[in-house]
């Protein structure tokens, strides 16, 4: 069983809330838009750290993380990306990945909002987990955390906080 923390959009913020939130992860994914590199640096001695670059990323993120990050864990097979859409308005690249990669899970960020369903058409679980970041429009920060096992997501939770942290 592997413990999982999912998260997007820090746009080079992530408190230490956040960061206490996530010890006892064996993997932190990040879908995009990390801003900062020096923002994920104390996440990385916490777990396992596996993403994609978002649209703000520039070239020292974009050289370390890909565009599209397919992998397996535990019998799961995931397939991320940052800009994607959702099931019935995926945009035209992710649309063509989905088909080649048929993934049992796809995530994706750059909405920030939260969002996770099955998409009935590719018949894979979509999660979006919103964003953790101060950047945008969203009022809420969030993260999705669950557990893999034997190719099944198990005991899915959102974990959230306030647009605007308190000073930590």
């Amino acid at each position: 069983m592997v413990q999982i923390s999912l998260l997007s959009d820090s746009h080079s913020h992530i408190d230490l809330k956040v960061i206490e939130q996530m010890r006892g992860s064996d993997e932190i994914w990040h879908a995009g838009d990390i801003g900062n590199p020096e923002c994920i640096a104390p996440i990385r001695s916490l777990a396992k750290l596996r993403g994609v670059y978002g649209n703000i990323d520039g070239q020292e993120v974009r050289s370390e993380f890909p565009l599209n990050n397919y992998f397996e864990v535990e019998g799961l097979k995931i397939l991320m990306t940052h800009i994607a859409g959702y099931p019935k308005r995926y945009n035209q690249r992710s649309r063509k990945l989905i088909m080649d990669q048929k993934p049992d899970l796809f995530i994706c960020g750059h909405s920030h909002i939260l969002k996770v369903m099955r998409d009935s058409e590719f018949g894979h679980m979509h999660m979006n987990p919103g964003a953790i970041g101060l950047q945008g429009f969203h009022q809420v920060r969030t993260i999705l955390q669950f557990k893999i096992a034997e190719g099944k997501i198990l005991e899915l939770q959102v974990a959230e906080w306030p647009r605007w942290p308190k000073k930590d």
